[in-house]
């Protein structure tokens, strides 16, 4: 009963935000189908948590929510279909790292905001250092899938217009620190070198705190062999 109401509940998310919504889903065949991945998205609203995840329905999914959000019924029942994983924010929360790698473990997609909380207007934010320390405790691919558009939705909607969101996939990546022992510096460059992954696939006026490519470094970021970063991919597109 609780998987019918899995694919009932998936089913009709997706509808109702392609209803409301002109997604641009051209991209995501990019992502890859099997096997463990950290995705890396931005975070505006509530819209894009919805959108991905039906998209890539039956991809086997899960993500990071603060943990306030169960105290919502209808997020609680929605959360525990889609066995999303409460977290405590401002705190090293080994309960949800856990879940996080026993996730990656079953090869399922981990979508994370290392942006942490909404812009609302759709610009980036400075990303938090969780990202990094996720990235020392998980050995997983990173994959920048970024948005943008869906700041619009509400006005949209009250003007029964539909929302035009538009999805980006990026090239992915792993981390490496060299055999360096961690602290704050290196998290937080790993952290803004991992947000400039994801910058250099939005519009320039989306970037926000991360709007400077050229103070970009990819220091501890690792392609593989032939790839171009999307750093090296947004410096030698003119309109970027």
């Amino acid at each position: 009963m609780q998987n019918i109401l899995f694919h009932l509940v998936t089913r009709l998310v997706r509808l109702v935000f392609e209803i409301t919504c002109r997604i641009d889903k051209s991209q995501l065949h990019k992502v890859p189908q099997t096997g463990p991945l950290v995705l890396l998205s931005n975070h505006i609203n509530f819209l894009e948590a919805p959108v991905i995840y039906t998209q890539l329905y039956p991809r086997n999914m899960t993500g990071l929510a603060k943990i306030e959000s169960w105290e919502n019924p209808v997020l609680r029942v929605l959360f525990n279909l889609w066995d999303i994983i409460p977290i405590e924010r401002g705190t090293v929360d080994n309960q949800a790292f856990d879940l996080m790698r026993k996730a990656l473990g079953e090869g399922k997609i981990l979508a994370v905001a290392p942006e942490g909380t909404r812009s609302k207007d759709g610009k980036l934010q400075r990303g938090y250092p969780g990202i990094a320390l996720l990235n020392a405790r998980v050995k997983a691919p990173m994959l920048p899938v970024v948005h943008y558009g869906g700041e619009s939705y509400w006005p949209n909607l009250k003007k029964f217009r539909r929302t035009d969101f538009h999805i980006v996939v990026g090239t992915p990546f792993t981390i490496d620190f060299n055999g360096q022992a961690l602290n704050r510096d290196i998290l937080r460059q790993v952290t803004d070198e991992t947000m400039y992954q994801m910058a250099a696939l939005l519009p320039s006026d989306y970037r926000g705190y991360y709007s400077d490519l050229s103070q970009a470094t990819e220091t501890y970021l690792r392609f593989e062999p032939g790839a171009v970063s999307n750093l090296a991919q947004a410096r030698q597109t003119p309109s970027n």
